[in-house]
């Protein structure tokens, strides 16, 4: 089974990977895995990659696309098929992606949408606090300090600011709708509800992906 999974951040992308490769033993694929192990095997994409990144500069396309298709053509995957994660970013990988996939003859079976409202998104990603003190991380609504706390005794990281965050799902749609977009032409797309118990996630996942063996 070779799958792509989507979803904004603070969607609960990550855990709902997590479950998928243990319960259907598909290799787990994140661009952050595949760089470094590129760039520790020494191959010719992965040295390039990262000259690139000692140099403080974003990896071109070209090369992201070339490190994705050498791990695509791995044994494991032939034998186990794949989970994507973090890749495509943008519409020009996806249809990079497309390509790749062909020449390596490999179908894409589907890929798992995990849906919330971004509103609901902005408030689980920016209501997080730490504590000056000890380090300890809060959360303003899920997880608040106990009793009347003073707020002057936390802070927020620049990344979870308000401001910050609007900007990053803002991103983060601009860039994954036309993806979802071209795969739901190709009637490829399956939309999970987000917002509701991790659990009840994975068991609609789980339902969608026992269809599809």
């Amino acid at each position: 089974m070779n799958l792509l999974i989507m979803g904004l951040p603070g969607a609960g992308k990550g855990t709902q990977a997590a479950k998928i490769v243990e319960q259907f033993d598909v290799a787990h694929i994140s661009t952050g895995d595949m760089f470094r192990a590129a760039i520790a095997n020494q191959t010719e994409l992965g040295l390039l990659a990262k000259s690139y990144m000692d140099g403080g500069n974003l990896v071109p396309d070209e090369v992201t696309n070339g490190i994705v298709k050498e791990r695509l053509g791995q044994d494991d995957i032939k034998e186990r098929g794949f989970l994507l994660d973090g890749y495509p970013r943008t519409i020009d990988q996806a249809y990079a992606l497309d390509q790749n996939l062909a020449d390596l003859g490999i179908a894409l079976d589907g890929v798992i949408n995990i849906e919330i409202d971004p509103a609901k998104l902005q408030e689980r990603l920016s209501g997080r606090i730490i504590h000056k003190e000890t380090g300890e991380t809060f959360h303003k609504v899920f997880n608040p300090p106990a009793g009347d706390y003073n707020e002057d005794d936390y802070y927020q990281r620049e990344d979870d600011k308000p401001e910050s965050v609007a900007r990053r799902l803002e991103v983060n749609i601009a860039q994954g709708q036309p993806i979802i977009d071209h795969y739901r032409a190709k009637g490829l797309v399956h939309d999970i509800d987000g917002d509701q118990d991790i659990e009840l996630v994975f068991a609609t996942i789980e339902k969608v992906l026992n269809n599809l063996k």
